[in-house]
Parts: structure tokens; sequence; C-alpha cells
């Protein structure tokens, strides 16, 4: 209803919903520090193919240090510049064909970035761009370690579907993801043959604690039992993992016309404890699975399309 009210404008996959940008002479995107009349957004921008965000500008920029490497693309010298060094809201890097980029903590900090990344996208011309999240999880009866393809992203209900209040009315959208993608993110799984990968549902919730039936907050109205009723119902209904932004990200990337996924690693187990004990060498190699299975990803990609040119 939103799409057919507003109209839609289209360059390559790329969508964005908002007639009002054109009558913007500039598009300030201010969560980035970058503007259409500051920046050169296509000179920048304009051959990313593969976007991968996730929460941490640490993990992020790992990711890209990680990935030159891949590709063969590293520069002993190089430093990987924040592009984004003019705000300290989120960080960016960029290498060869590969955007990452830093989303923060839950929906709102994610559907900001989210919105000025898709214009970004869309102001650069790109074209035929595959987004993927990597970031981190609590397993539902997984052991932890496990990789986690989102095939849906649910609500604490268990539905399908992403709700915002929009001018006073609440709008739903879908949060369906790319099944293709999603499948030949397992098939690197196993070509890798590294660790576990299980495609599922994922779970958002509006926050850590008593939202994902912690018991451990500073606030809780339920006992043992009722958490673990909850959570085997959430298993129950096909989830497999919990986190915090995948809803938003599954709507809006469907409206954006993107390729999408959700990669998210397993750092304990919820049906047998609330709380991280394992070392901090541990967490740390679990946090880099998804960084490894997406690089491979990206590799093979770049690797099919070059032999076929």
């Amino acid at each position: 209803q939103l799409q057919c009210r507003l109209g839609m404008r289209k360059l390559g996959p790329v969508y964005v919903h908002n007639p009002h940008l054109d009558a913007l002479k500039e598009d300030i995107l201010y969560h980035f520090s970058l503007g259409t009349e500051t920046h050169s957004l296509q000179d920048m921008f304009g051959d990313v193919k593969f976007v991968c965000v996730g929460g941490s500008p640490w993990r992020m920029k790992a990711f890209t240090e990680y990935i030159a490497a891949e590709l063969g693309m590293e520069d002993p010298k190089s430093e990987y510049p924040n592009i984004c060094a003019g705000t300290d809201r989120y960080a960016m890097y960029k290498v060869g064909p590969v955007l990452s980029v830093s989303h923060g903590m839950g929906i709102p900090s994610i559907a900001i970035m989210l919105h000025e990344l898709i214009k970004l996208l869309y102001h650069a011309k790109c074209t035929d761009v595959t987004i993927i999240r990597i970031g981190t999880s609590g397993g539902v009866g997984l052991e932890p370690g496990t990789v986690v393809v989102t095939k849906q992203s649910v609500d604490p209900t268990f539905q399908p579907r992403f709700e915002q209040v929009i001018l006073g009315k609440t709008v739903v959208r879908n949060t369906d993801l790319d099944q293709s993608l999603a499948e030949d993110l397992l098939q690197c799984s196993k070509e890798l043959n590294q660790f576990k990968t299980v495609v599922g549902n994922t779970m958002c919730t509006l926050d850590f604690y008593e939202g994902q039936a912690r018991l451990d907050g500073a606030f809780c109205s339920y006992t043992e039992e009722d958490k673990q009723d909850y959570l085997n119902k959430a298993q129950e209904a096909g989830v497999c993992n919990i986190e915090m932004e995948s809803s938003v990200f599954a709507a809006m990337c469907k409206l954006s016309g993107l390729r999408a996924a959700v990669v998210c690693v397993t750092l304990l187990d919820r049906l047998k404890g609330d709380q991280l004990r394992s070392s901090h060498e541990v967490l740390h190699s679990y946090q880099q699975r998804p960084q490894i299975l997406v690089g491979y990803y990206i590799k093979k990609q770049l690797n099919a399309k070059a032999k076929d040119s």
C-alpha cells in the first residue's frame, strides 16, 4: 500500500520509495557524514556489489581486513580509513566491490543506518547488490558456535512480520529473506566444512533482557519455568536463534529490492542459560565464523563472475 501511494523510483535493482527526494537540492546522509553535493557517491561507491553490515565498528573493520586478504586486495600500508570518520554514529569501510558498515545495536539503530545506506546505493547507481548482516545471537537448542542462516525473521509472537507505527498507524511489513541466497550460503558452509551451519527462523526482539526471556536483567516478572516454556514454544515454531535487528533488516531490504541474508553465530544455548561463560578466545573464534562463511561466498561469487567474463 505504501508503495502504491508514494510510487517507486528505480535504478537497477535498488529502489527508494520516496518521491519527496526529487525536491531535495542535496540529500544529506547525516549519520554517515556524506551528501550528494559534498561527495561524488557514484565515484566512491558505484562499483559496490556486496554490502556486509554488523553491529560493532571493530568487527566490521576486522571483516574488511579479512575480506581484503581473501580477495588478494590487501595493502600492507593501508589502514582502511573509516569513510564515515566525520561522525561517531557508524563506521564504513570499502575494499574493491565490498562495502562494510556497522549498524549499532537494535532495530532503531540499524533502521536509521539502512535508510541512509539504501539512499547511498541508489545515488551511487549501484546494481545487482547483495547485502548480508553478520553478527552474533543466542541459540535455541543449538550448540554454541553454530552458524544460523535466517530463513524468516519472526517477531516475539513467532509471526514473520515487522510492525512500525507511522503517522499514528501500525504498518506491517513482510520479513522474508532471499531463500536462494540462504541455500547458497548453506552450500558454501558444506564446502568449507569448518563448523555447523543451519537454516532456520530468527526471532527479533526489542531488547536483550526481558524481551529475550532472560532471568538476569534489572527487572524480571516471570519464573524459570515461564522462560523455559516460552523458549520451547519458540523452538517448536522453528526459531533457531534470537537477536535484535533481523526483522527491520529483512523488511527494508525486501522493499528496496536488495538480495539479503542474515548470518549469525550462536554464542550460547538459551535453553541452558542466559550469561556468556565461554572464554574470550572461544567467543572470538565463534564471532569469526560468519565472516569466514560470508567471505568464502563473496570470493566464490567474484571468481564465478571472472570466469564468465
